[in-house]
């Protein structure tokens, strides 16, 4: 088993991942809100353990972040709180179980492999077009790993193949309708997944339509 440990206290941490590897749990273990939903997005692990209090991001937001990407690693929700309102906002966000501080690395641990034990949910979030495979949970085209914004831009052209994505509309999604980047960022990434389509020797292609945008076509 390999899970990630999203955690702030250090000490408190360097305890827990102790004992989680003398159960032969494999941890990696972040202190920071950003990082933790950086490596969260990933593909890699069996469980996410996230305390709720975390620099930068909270632990509620790194979840509502992964289940609006259709992360479906399950995710166990830490607090010191322990007050109901929190309970319930990690569950409606898609929190697969909570554990309230202070706790026992035995009952963490209990709880990591009932969730292991649990049957794997069918994938749905495939989409294909042309010759490729684009996987929306892990970001990959083909098992070829995407960037966040790779993948946030090929997602808005391969949902609509063949219609033309406007260039400011691909900055307003990625980047935020208020975002003081330029028109050349989306050009550089465009730039990037043209790369990787030709690395896999793909028939699919992006099109630049001059003035308006991009689109994606199958040759």
């Amino acid at each position: 088993m390999r899970i990630l440990y999203v955690e702030d206290e250090k000490f408190l941490a360097e305890a827990v991942i102790h004992l989680l590897k003398k159960d032969k749990i494999s941890v990696d273990h972040v202190l920071d809100g950003e990082e933790g939903l950086e490596l969260a997005l990933k593909p890699n692990y069996d469980v996410v353990v996230l305390d709720i209090m975390l620099p930068h991001l909270s632990g509620l937001e790194i979840l509502k972040i992964m289940r609006e990407r259709g992360v479906k690693t399950p995710v166990i929700m830490l607090s010191a709180l322990n007050e109901v309102e929190d309970k319930i906002k990690g569950l409606d966000y898609g929190a697969d179980d909570y554990l309230a501080k202070p706790f026992k690395t035995a009952e963490l641990i209990a709880r990591l492999r009932a969730l292991c034990r649990r049957p794997a949910i069918a994938s749905d979030t495939i989409i294909e077009y042309g010759d490729i495979k684009f996987n929306l949970n892990n970001r990959t085209i083909n098992e070829i790993e995407l960037t966040d914004k790779e993948s946030e831009i090929l997602e808005m052209l391969i949902k609509k193949p063949g219609a033309v994505v406007p260039k400011e509309q691909i900055l307003a999604h990625v980047w935020g309708a208020d975002s003081e980047f330029e028109d050349n960022y989306v050009e550089v990434y465009i730039s990037y997944l043209r790369k990787k389509l030709k690395n896999l020797n793909s028939r699919v292609e992006i099109k630049t339509i001059r003035n308006l945008g991009y689109k994606l076509i199958y040759v």
